[in-house]
């Protein structure tokens, strides 16, 4: 597995958790406004952590940290992740794996073998623009294989988060986006942040604070559980 970061400390990228964060390479989409866009090309990437050296430090943390999130990039990508996630959990860390969706059969492998204890699934769009906000072409069957694996209860904790983009997202495609999740415990709106390291960031902007605000009240009415995340 190619890790490209660790950031040893994070009060907010595992809810609840003081934990650490991994940073996995490559990803299959190429969603134009992504911050990580060094993960998602590996070929930008001069180096990293290596596997051995992530469980070592590991290892020395713990009965310090709680947990551990892994993220990415597409995580599921790696074919050694689970060999990962159980020796982190062996050492007895709480596990978050954020995920695109879009591999529910390994997904699934992950949760039947109680690997992660909380999962973030992206919703990029509506259905409908979900391919254009991915910059890829998606399998919406298997998209929904994995949310319906979260809606069903395959994970102790589980959120949905869109990160929403003036040029990509309207109100009425969040309203397509949280009727594809009815029923979801969480759902985050998350601001966007221009890093300077975007993919493609011609036409794309934030929504203001006050913005954000109606968003979320008008995605309330679908999803009662919305809130937001990255407004002050």
């Amino acid at each position: 597995m190619r890790i490209a970061g660790l950031q040893k400390l994070t009060l907010l990228d595992y809810p609840g958790q003081v934990a650490c964060t991994v940073f996995t390479c490559g990803c299959n989409l190429r969603c134009p406004f992504c911050h990580n866009a060094a993960l998602v090309l590996p070929e930008r990437m001069e180096d990293g952590e290596r596997m051995e050296d992530v469980l070592a430090f590991l290892e020395k943390r713990r009965g310090v940290l709680d947990g551990v999130a892994v993220t990415g990039g597409e995580p599921l990508l790696h074919d050694d992740l689970p060999d990962f996630l159980r020796a982190v959990r062996a050492m007895g860390y709480k596990i978050k794996l954020d995920t695109n969706g879009t591999l529910p059969d390994r997904l699934r492998a992950v949760l039947e073998e109680g690997l992660a204890d909380r999962v973030a699934m992206d919703v990029k769009n509506a259905p409908e623009l979900w391919a254009e906000t991915a910059g890829a072409p998606v399998d919406m069957g298997a998209l929904a294989r994995s949310r319906d694996l979260l809606l069903g209860g395959a994970a102790e904790a589980y959120e949905f988060r869109t990160t929403v983009v003036r040029g990509l997202h309207t109100a009425e495609s969040l309203l397509g986006a949280a009727r594809w999740i009815e029923g979801a415990r969480e759902y985050y709106l998350q601001q966007f942040r221009d890093t300077g390291d975007l993919l493609a960031a011609d036409g794309l902007g934030a929504f203001t604070d006050e913005e954000m605000r109606v968003l979320c009240e008008t995605v309330r009415s679908v999803v009662p559980t919305a809130a937001l995340r990255g407004v002050n």
